[in-house]
């Protein structure tokens, strides 16, 4: 029996979903497939894949993937299809996601360009990544999603008034999460709240970051491994613990 699983990941190219890469690629019984806006330009990724094969492994694929582009997201599942080759795809990690530059924005104080980026990014981009990846985790094993969300999307547990808009983006998202699990109940579809880690969004408002990318990524991985159908529509932090929504 075939025991590999497939991921898609999205971000690739830095931060958490370099640290997720890294971490899949290191077991043969993973193929990963990473995906960034400019693979050419993705030093670290590259770097990577060719410290994969150095090992004598080739279970590490690089996708370009412009998130923000219809035209680009079509392609990419034209691309992965190839790369599978007739397999389908176990998991798929909406990691990909951007903050306010202009961290304390408030409810009353929001920029239409800037909101309408944010939306785009971080609600648009994992509903249409999940429409058009589809037919391919109907193939696979596993049938998961997982749309990385944060805590600041918890309208019952933030009480913080900074940073609205990246907030009621990641709200959103953990609607299109339930919805999806809802209409789908064969799939398994979560939000996950990577924690506060060190990476350049994490650390975007000033403070300092507890988590090291290793230290989420541990703990997402861990949790996502293990998912049941029961765990599925609700929302979750890298450690287990159940969110509010």
């Amino acid at each position: 029996m075939d025991t590999t699983t497939t991921w898609l990941i999205t971000g690739a190219s830095r931060g958490l979903g370099l640290g997720l890469t890294r971490s899949l690629s290191a077991s043969p019984s993973n193929i990963v497939i990473a995906t960034c806006r400019n693979p050419a330009s993705a030093s670290e990724l590259n770097a990577l894949q060719a410290d994969v094969r150095g090992r004598g492994q080739d279970n590490l694929r690089i996708v370009q993937l412009d998130v923000n582009d219809e035209a680009s997201i079509r392609a990419s599942v034209a691309a992965v299809e190839r790369t599978l080759e007739g397999r389908g795809l176990d998991v798929l990690y909406n990691n990909a996601g951007i903050v306010s530059t202009a961290y304390l924005d408030g409810a009353f104080d929001c920029d239409y360009g800037h909101m309408m980026a944010i939306l785009k990014t971080n609600v648009v981009a994992p509903a249409l990544l999940g429409k058009a990846y589809l037919l391919l985790l109907d193939l696979g094993t596993r049938k998961t999603i997982v749309n990385v969300s944060s805590a600041r999307g918890s309208i019952g547990g933030c009480l913080d008034v900074r940073n609205a808009v990246y907030s009621l983006s990641k709200s959103a998202l953990n609607m299109l999460s339930h919805k999806q699990a809802i209409e789908r109940p064969d799939l398994i579809v979560i939000s996950l709240c990577p924690g506060h880690v060190q990476t350049d969004l994490g650390e975007s408002g000033g403070a300092k970051a507890p988590l090291t990318v290793e230290e989420s990524v541990a703990g997402q991985l861990h949790l996502v491994q293990g998912l049941t159908h029961e765990q599925s529509g609700r929302f979750w932090q890298y450690n287990g613990k159940d969110l509010l929504w």
